[in-house]
């Protein structure tokens, strides 16, 4: 009785006494009431203590003695001084253990936001059952009750409380926030005690504000701005939609950039000024709508919104910030959710300061339920989602291994593995939930279940699961992040049986129990900071598997509020998911044949594949596996890029993994896939046809096949379910993927029968498409993405994620398998993060990837290419001692080793792998590809010397000891001793100085050393008394032999090798290796190679059973400290593991033309506002560029790039169906500085394996893509053609346009015809300064098709804004086809002083299709008519042409803009009328 009077007493103390309020100082009062279930500590009962902090100042209660549920019913004061609250104001609540002697123990901590007591009012709020956290933040179980009351400073409120307001208030505050707190009471989730109780009337309550509870107002008209965003959109209603929203205030209306896609982003702000009284003002409605601006149909209304302008003036700071708003049907409220809509909103009155918001585009820890508004009659279901967490694997070392070494140097076993302390964050709605820590444990096992109670249907489409690792001294560190999407694992049911009344197909969130895989950051664990920790959060695409995580969802509908979020999983539970953990063994092989388009050369490259963590080579917890290809070096392709040199024999990968069969979810999706890849195909073709024009007939045939083969797809039955391990989710997702195959067939059968018009039926064929694109999504994929990484110098340097389903063997039948199954296919690496790497590729990769069950292994024989072979190699090393080669100078090196010369390795030691014996005694083997020169695939090198001498100061130069270096000083033979390689001859006869560097007039440079040095390391070009050394570069030019071919050559450099004996040689060690001898050199070494052999007969299945290293020499060398029998399994992992190869013994030659004609719309990179674009083309190891266009954004290359004599290996057929790419990359050249990257695209050339069947290559619009965005099109063709060996078979040569290049063919470039182009201009209006300087005398240029016509120049555009003749003409051959017709550009040039003529702005016309005329026609000529009509018509407004140089204008616009602009006309006839334009050119 005593407490519940004291918080009467200070109730009332808040809302009756105002005069007396306006006199105290702005005060925050805290009343400490209770606490309850303390948990007991070691010794008994604590004497809890509480601590509130508020900004820096501290108060305490008084302690209770040895209590669990103490009693303070005290009240705290904190003085703010004058200083008003803001919605970010906090209170942080410390629950101790008093102790007289010592410190006091933490039992836990609360942190309180004040948001809800901002506002100029007196205000008050209880805070009950607050739970208290531990210091590892999870919940002790212990609460806190307290009421905290608010006094604001009197005045006028401050302009950036969110609470002010410019009306005095009535002393109605409490009444008036007890009516806010209501109106937001159906929003507050679960801090407001749950779906129980009144809570769950106010859900259907209109969110409006009552006249009865507002303060007085003015009667006289004031002035208002009301501002509006829209954010962003989400679980938008119906499919291939384009929303647009339009908000209506007060007879205004606005309305957003329409936008595509069902969760659109939208971020647009509208004003709205209006003048009116308030109780006026205040009864308006601010309506917001969504509309599918695709349909044009009376249904396109998707979801309407009405709210009070009083209600959000009512809101703290007259604003409701970052809400969403439930979309309903306004015709029938019943029909649910219809999507949601993130907005906020102000009501401004004069001097008001809008509060600031936050405009992040996402922030995962918004509270959305508590920012939900429901419109009238709508009511949403509470639902528990029930997360059943049971355990993850694989988690990797997240901590230092500095205590394992402690115990490591006190004899204890170290276990790096479990260097972890893992936790699982659960995160949905703005809620999180934290399960219990397992300690030093990479395979935790939690068996916990977490509670979610929300209101459903939920705008948060994911569910958030972090696992952290666990610190004590430093904040938790992400292991990884996964989601559970809602949108995937539910249905809600009648879109497909609307017309047949049957039941419907609907399901709530369900999932499992199935195991969700971590993408992050790579798992090695270096000790420093992780460049890449952001990914282990879920921001980017992860690069590296780091565990995976066993999970199980389930629904519950007006379920009881659990008294608990965090729950055991009973034992039973634990025991019925052991049947979803059994696994296979699954095999896979990789075999690369080939590495192009390599920029950072230097080391040696070796690439890796793995599945999960198997094949890491880092990673030490999984057998060692032949998951490596041996190390090669960059070549250099001639022209820009480098390539590894792997000719016929191609370096090939295996591995064996286990993993839950999943083939009943696998199966389905690849067939899914495939229907979707051949509608795709089907509705592109029938799009390119009627974009060409075709006749009426050829489109049905085309259409037919589209729908036959439709049905023919859709009538074929998915693969039955006969696993253990089916779950919920795999039932409700086969129902609906069968009932969608239905209702898309039989629709189709209807539109056969009944349709008439082909390009009508396209939006409801994509309808279809986009149907089963999200048909073909799989949820519980728990089988992971297979991963090949570059790696360089045992460091990581970009990856590719392949999913496993695309490469994966069904045995259900062969349409079930993977799309690249066995098959070559093209992989583009990509840079960890992309953040500094720009655009450029780091290598493009053929690789040929096959996944199976082991089961069934013998099946990828009929898959295999080639032979395949294995060996086992090692190295043997010698150094150069007093002249002489041997072991006795080797330093940090074994006499035989690895590759990397680290791990100590013996010929005896070896043994072969169970399966496997030795073929053959041991050979030496050298290995050519890790050998290459620095002249290697350069058609001209430039050989270089230096020259050096020396002195004292002051003295005479003489010769130096080493008279002749390289760049690094290291000494080298002098130039009359260096001969001119196999293969090469001089170019010219004589060594030269270099005397264009920084250099005297003789090409010397000078330095000085400064001990320990001996040699400068810098050097300049005047000469200096002190100067100690000086040195200048001697070069000499060499070409290749043109009478040589490259047989002749290789059987040169093979007859060398054999006189070497194998071995390679380095002037240190680590250095890169040579195969002829320098007097520099101090190391060599050789490879010893082995072949193995298969025991029994598998074919090419055999490789899959190389597991295991082949055993190390474990014996200990004299200089080694380590007991031999404290050697680490890990020196020896992975070091000698067998090296397998694919071996072709036939090469086809092909001959490839690429035919790039002309590209449109490209990006702007100039000054001029122009670019000056070239076209880069790379095939394979091959590259060639095409010439410069300068100053234009719609160049017109018409150029033919020949690739003669490609050697490619393998079956020519398999080329035919997965052809290598040819991929264009566009530059801006730059006269200064490197040049700029515009975007790229890719094409399929076409195959010609037989030269009697005339297949023409036919010039298509490729996308060109920077950064992933569009940044125009380029109009280009290629053709690969099987080449026989005297070449006979190929086609002619285009025409040359100047030597060595050559136009595009006959029969491929588009047929042009002479056409006329008129153009009416009358002038020019509201042009923008350029450069700083107005625009006076302008004059209009027109490009199209290569040709140009310039208007008459204004003299004085202030004057006479009208051009002086308003008729241009021009004569320009232009396609036939429309498909190829060039771009109309109009460009505004100013005339100025100095004779400078800048480009002030710019148009592209696109579509010249409606401006074409046909001087054949039959109608009567009424063009005079027209001319006629037009002039004697009353005058048009003005058209404003917006002239934007990074984006022309859209098709629509310009036809709606410009009347009759253009007029094209045929064969010398022509009519003509006339036409007005008026452009508005924006500068840059």
């Amino acid at each position: 009785a005593w407490r519940l009077q004291r918080v009467l007493t200070f109730l009332s103390f808040f809302s009756e006494n105002s005069a007396a309020l306006k006199t105290l100082k702005t005060m925050l009062r805290v009343i400490v009431e209770s606490a309850a279930n303390i948990p007991k500590n070691k010794f008994g009962k604590p004497d809890p203590i509480a601590s509130v902090i508020f900004k820096d100042e501290k108060k305490k209660t008084k302690a209770i003695d040895s209590e669990l549920n103490p009693v303070w019913n005290e009240i705290l004061e904190f003085d703010l001084k004058g200083i008003a609250l803001d919605i970010s104001s906090s209170l942080q609540i410390i629950v101790k253990d008093f102790e007289t002697l010592g410190q006091n123990k933490l039992i836990g901590t609360a942190t309180l936001a004040l948001k809800e007591l901002v506002g100029t009012q007196s205000r008050s709020h209880p805070y009950k059952l607050i739970p208290l956290l531990n210091e590892k933040g999870l919940e002790t179980g212990a609460t806190i009750d307290l009421v905290v009351g608010y006094e604001p400073p009197a005045g006028p409120p401050n302009p950036n409380d969110p609470g002010g307001t410019n009306m005095q208030g009535t002393g109605d505050g409490e009444e008036d926030g007890g009516d806010e707190d209501m109106a937001d009471g159906g929003t507050r989730g679960l801090s407001q005690g749950g779906p129980s109780g009144t809570r769950e009337a106010q859900l259907t309550r209109r969110i409006t504000k009552g006249k009865k509870n507002r303060r007085a107002l003015s009667n006289k008209p004031q002035d208002f701005q009301i501002r509006v965003r829209v954010i962003e959109g989400r679980q938008l209603c119906g499919n291939n939609i384009k929303p647009v929203v339009k908000v209506h205030v007060c007879g205004q209306t606005h309305r957003t950039r329409i936008k595509r896609g069902n969760n659109p982003y939208f971020d647009e702000m509208f004003f709205y000024n209006i003048h009116l009284t308030p109780s006026e003002l205040f009864d308006e409605i601010i309506s917001i709508r969504v509309y599918d601006s695709y349909s044009l149909r009376a249904d396109s209304l998707m979801g309407e919104f009405k709210i009070d302008i009083g209600y959000v003036y009512d809101e703290p700071g007259h604003a409701a910030m970052r809400k969403w708003l439930l979309l309903n049907d306004p015709e029938d409220t019943n029909s649910g959710a219809k999507g949601y809509l993130k907005v906020s909103m102000f009501v401004l009155g004069t001097g008001d300061e809008p509060p600031v918001e936050n405009r992040e585009r996402s922030n995962d820890n918004d509270d959305v339920e508590s920012n939900l508004l429901l419109p009238a009659g709508i009511a949403l279901r509470w639902v528990t989602f029930v997360l059943k967490i049971y355990r993850a694997e694989d988690i990797p070392q997240m901590d230092d291994a500095f205590a394992q070494t402690v115990k490591e140097l006190f004899g204890a076993d170290a276990d790096k593995k479990n260097l972890v302390d893992p936790f699982v964050e659960v995160c949905f709605a703005g809620k999180k939930v934290c399960t219990n820590i397992i300690e030093k444990n990479a395979n935790p096992e939690w068996n916990q279940l977490i509670n979610l109670q929300i209101k459903f249907p939920s705008m948060c489409e994911k569910i958030r699961l972090t696992v952290y690792d666990w610190d004590r001294l430093t904040k938790n560190d992400a292991v990884g992040t996964t989601y559970l999407n809602l949108s995937r694992i539910a249905a809600s049911g009648g879109e497909v049986e609307a017309n047949t009344g049957e039941t419907e197909v609907g399901f709530l969130p369900t999932f499992g129990p199935c195991y969700l895989n971590l993408y992050g950051s790579p798992r090695e664990y270096t000790g420093f900071p992780d460049p890449y920790d952001e990914l282990n959060s879920g921001k980017g695409e992860g690069v590296a598997y780091r565990g995976r995580i066993l999970v199980e969802l389930c629904t519950l509908i007006d379920s009881k509020p659990s008294a608990k979020t965090l729950e055991t999983i009973p034992s039973d539970d634990i025991l019925v998911v052991e049947k979803y953990q059994r696994r296979r063994k699954y095999s896979l092989s990789a075999v690369f044949h080939s590495a192009t388009m390599l920029q950072d050369v230097g080391e040696a490259i070796q690439f890796e594949v793995s599945i999960g963590n198997y094949g890491n080579k880092f990673d030490t917890t999984c057998i060692p596996l032949a998951s490596t290809t041996q190390y090669s070096r960059a070549v250099f392709d001639g022209n820009y890029y480098y390539y590894l040199p792997w000719a016929n024999t191609k370096p090939v990968v295996t591995l064996t993994s286990f993993w839950e069969d999943v083939s009943h979810r696998m199966d389905p999706l690849n067939i899914i896939l495939a229907i979707v890849e051949k509608l795709q195909t089907n509705i592109a073709d029938l799009k390119s046809a009627i974009q060409a024009k075709m006749s009426e007939d050829h489109l049905v045939k085309i259409w037919l096949k589209l729908i036959d083969e439709l049905m023919e797809d859709l009538s074929k039955e998915l693969p039955a379910e006969g696993k253990q391990n089916i779950t919920v989710l795999d039932t409700q997702i086969r129902k609906l993927r069968l009932k969608s195959f239905k209702h898309i067939q039989d629709a189709a059968a209807r539109m056969r029968s009944e349709a008439t018009d082909v390009k009508a039926t396209l939006p409801d064929i994509e309808e279809w498409l986009d149907k089963l694109v999200q048909l073909s999504e799989e949820p519980q994929n728990s089988m992971p993405d297979v991963i090949v990484w570059m790696i360089r110098g045992e460091k990581r340097l970009a990856y590719a994620r392949i999913p496993a389903h695309q490469v994966l063997y069904s045995t259900t039948s062969p349409g079930a398998s993977g799309k690249y199954c066995g098959k070559t296919q093209t992989i583009f690496l990509k840079y960890p993060q992309d953040k500094n790497s720009g655009p450029k590729i780091p290598a493009q990769l053929r690789v040929n990837i096959w996944l199976g069950l082991s089961a069934v292994e013998k099946k990828f024989n009929s898959f295999a290419e080639g032979t395949f072979s294995v060996f086992a190699e090692l190295y043997e090393n010698q150094a150069l001692m007093f002249g002489k080669w041997g072991t006795s100078g080797l330093v940090g090196r074994h006499k035989f080793s690895d590759v990397t010369g680290k791990i100590k390795l013996k010929k005896e030691y070896f043994l072969p792998p169970k399966g496997w014996q030795w073929d053959e005694d041991w050979f030496i083997d050298p290995e050519r590809s890790l050998l290459t020169e620095a002249d290697a695939g350069h058609s001209e090198f430039t050989d270089e010397v230096y020259e050096n001498e020396s002195r004292y100061p002051g003295g005479d130069w003489k010769a130096a000891e080493e008279s002749y270096t390289d760049l690094n000083g290291e000494k080298t033979a002098p130039p009359s001793e260096i001969t001119c390689p196999p293969g090469w001859v001089w170019e010219d006869d004589i060594w030269a100085y270099d005397i264009n560097r920084a250099v005297d007039e003789k090409g010397w440079e000078y330095g000085i050393t400064i001990p320990p040095d001996n040699k400068p390391r810098s050097w300049v070009a005047a000469e200096k008394m002190y100067h100690t050394h000086r040195r200048r570069r001697m070069i000499k030019k060499r070409i290749k032999d043109p009478n040589q071919t490259s047989t002749s050559r290789l059987r040169e450099e093979t007859t060398f090798y054999d006189d070497q004996d194998g071995w390679e040689f380095a002037s240190l060690i680590g250095w890169k290796f040579h195969w002829k001898q320098r007097s520099s050199d101090t190391f060599r070494r050789r490879r010893w190679r082995r072949k193995m052999a298969p025991s029994d007969t598998h074919g090419a299945a055999a490789i899959f059973k190389l597991q295991g290293a082949l055993g190390a020499d474990t014996s200990i060398d004299d200089g080694d400290k380590i007991s031999k029998d404290k050697v680490s399994a890990t020196r020896t992992f992975g070091a000698n593991t067998p090296i397998i190869s694919c071996n072709f013994n036939r090469v086809f030659s092909y001959h490839l033309r690429c035919y790039i004609y002309q590209a449109r719309n490209l990006t702007a990179l100039d000054k001029d506002s122009f670019s000056d674009p070239y076209a880069h083309v790379s095939f394979l190891h091959r590259s060639k560029t095409t010439e410069i266009i300068h100053s234009t954004l719609n160049p017109m290359w018409d150029e033919t790039l020949i690739f003669d004599e490609i050697e490619i290996y393998g079956d020519p057929q398999m080329v035919a169906q997965n052809p290598p790419l040819v991929l264009v990359e566009l530059f801006d050249n730059d006269q200064v500085g490197k040049d700029e990257f515009l975007g790229r695209t890719s094409c399929s050339p076409v195959v010609k394996l037989n030269p009697e069947v005339d297949i023409s290559p036919k010039l298509l619009w490729y996308p060109v893509i920077n950064d992933g965005k569009a940044c125009g099109d380029v109009l280009l063709a290629a053709e690969l053609i099987l080449r026989e060996k005297d070449g006979s078979n190929l086609p002619i040569l285009p025409s040359q346009r100047a030597p060595n290049l050559y136009m595009v063919p006959q029969g491929i470039r588009p047929v042009v015809q002479l056409t006329a182009i008129e153009i009416l201009a009358w002038g020019l209006r509201n042009m923008k300064n350029y450069q700083m300087a107005s625009v006076t005398s302008p004059s209009l240029i027109v490009e199209c098709g290569g040709e140009m016509v310039e208007s008459v120049v204004i003299k004085n555009l202030k004057k006479t804004p009208n051009f002086p003749g308003s008729v241009l003409f021009m004569k320009v051959l232009l396609p036939k086809e429309e498909l190829y017709t060039p771009s109309l550009i109009l460009k505004v040039v100013d005339h100025r002083q100095f004779g400078r003529k800048p480009i002030v702005g710019q148009c592209t016309i696109d579509i010249l299709e409606h401006f074409r005329c046909d001087p054949y026609t039959t109608k009567e000529d009424i063009a005079p008519q027209m001319r006629v009509s037009f002039l004697s018509a009353a005058p048009r407004r003005d058209v404003v042409i917006e002239v934007e140089v990074t984006q022309p204008l859209l098709a629509a616009q310009v036809i709606s803009i410009i009347y009759n602009l253009v007029l094209l006309y045929f064969r010398g006839r022509f009519t003509c009328f006339s036409a007005y334009i008026i452009g508005r050119c924006k500068s840059n």
